[in-house]
């Protein structure tokens, strides 16, 4: 008994050694070819070891050949039956098993009922699957062995020690069962990862669509408020020369943005140069002064004096993310208020003081800054707040943020300065 149950343990971990490969082969589903090729080596070796470690049940050696023969077929259809039958003819042949052609025989109809049974097995649900798959294998031993007895007029094994013999099919038959349930469970598992990473991707789709809008809409407002300011009456040649170069420059940064977008999936290097941060914080104010004065917001500029603030990266990209934060700052204080912005040299960086007098933020809303649809405004995504962030990172920037409810946010934005910056490239 304790060698016959050894037998029957290394059985089963023969029969579900092929599991180890199994999520290569459900890579493979739709390259028919590579996936019948894995398909039959699987169940051919699964098939070939269980005949060569047989467990011996009254009188006469019986292993589970039929397992991995069933399941192989089924999963894998005609060809690979047709393949598999002929791997087991094969490798009895080769054991030294007698009367090889009386098996061949004698195994011919079960490939029969085998074939007729895969299509219907393919469309059936998993309680059938089992049925089916349990049935089938007990078919393929049972009406071989039964042929084989009768033709070699050996009848008299079947009636020695007949519980013996149910038991040994009892327990192939939980072995494919459990087989089959695995083999389901394994498919749904990896086809609710594939629908997890299509969702995701869809998702990816909405968030760059609902970014892209969000991103084009700062310049195109922009854009609108000075052509408004062009067409008000007895407006001077100087002031309507300065509104239409800013006019064009922020369609300019509407075209980069679109460009930067377009060309996400390349790995091409950024447009490195010196940036002049008061420079840049002076074009920030004027273009988010249209914006201030119709949310009743006072601007106030303050540039650092003497040494002058300058640190690397691409200029566009870096308007972009003070034009998003400013933007923000603005559409915080909608009862109007002061929003400051602040130039300084400290040290080896140049600073950026964005602040406001707005509703402000507790430390949870603090906490998910920068995450994607995350805002505090009722109809905002929190791309913009997260492209910014990931432009100030990129430039080795850092980024402190202090809010207060009821009194407002402070923004502060640390960038190497030029030398240092250059070492960091």
């Amino acid at each position: 008994m304790e060698h016959f149950l050894k037998d029957f343990l290394l059985n089963v971990l023969i029969i579900s050694s092929p599991f180890v490969l199994y999520p290569f082969l459900y890579r493979l589903k739709n390259r028919l070819l590579y996936y019948r090729s894995l398909m039959f080596f699987i169940f051919a070796l699964a098939l070939i070891v269980t005949m060569c470690f047989p467990v011996k049940v009254i009188g006469f050696n019986y292993d589970f050949r039929s397992i991995p023969l069933t399941i192989g077929s089924l999963y894998g259809g005609g060809v690979i039956a047709l393949l598999l039958y002929g791997t087991l003819i094969v490798t009895r042949y080769l054991l030294g098993s007698p009367d090889n052609m009386i098996y061949a025989i004698s195994l011919l109809p079960t490939y029969l009922i085998v074939y007729i049974a895969i299509r219907k097995f393919q469309h059936a649900s998993l309680a059938w699957k089992i049925a089916w798959a349990v049935i089938l294998s007990i078919l393929i031993k049972l009406i071989t062995l039964l042929l084989f007895l009768t033709i070699t007029n050996q009848q008299q094994y079947l009636l020695n020690q007949p519980l013996h013999l149910l038991t040994t099919y009892a327990m192939q038959a939980l072995i494919v069962g459990v087989t089959v349930y695995a083999i389901e469970f394994l498919n749904r598992h990896y086809h609710m990862q594939e629908e997890v990473v299509k969702s995701e991707k869809m998702r990816l789709v909405s968030d760059m669509a609902a970014s892209v809008a969000h991103e084009i809409r700062n310049p195109l407002t922009a854009v609108r408020g000075f052509i408004h300011l062009l067409g008000a009456p007895g407006i001077q040649p100087e002031k309507k020369e300065f509104y239409k170069n800013i006019c064009f420059s922020e369609l300019d940064r509407a075209e980069h943005i679109i460009a930067d977008y377009l060309s996400l999936a390349r790995t091409d290097p950024e447009l490195m140069e010196a940036i002049n941060v008061n420079i840049e914080v002076e074009y920030l104010s004027n273009i988010l002064l249209t914006y201030a004065n119709f949310n009743n917001v006072h601007l106030s500029v303050q540039l650092t004096n003497g040494e002058v603030p300058l640190t690397i990266g691409d200029k566009y990209k870096f308007r972009q993310a003070l034009i998003n934060i400013g933007k923000n700052a603005i559409e915080a204080m909608p009862n109007g208020g002061t929003l400051e912005l602040v130039t300084e040299c400290r040290n080896d960086t140049a600073t950026v003081m964005i602040r406001d007098t707005g509703s402000g933020m507790t430390g949870d809303q603090l906490k998910r800054l920068g995450t994607p649809y995350y805002s505090t405004k009722e109809k905002g995504t929190g791309l913009g707040t997260m492209i910014s962030f990931s432009i100030i990172k990129k430039m080795h920037g850092k980024i402190d943020v202090r809010s207060e409810v009821g009194k407002g946010t402070r923004f502060t934005l640390h960038f190497p300065r030029y030398k240092t910056a250059v070492a960091m490239v």
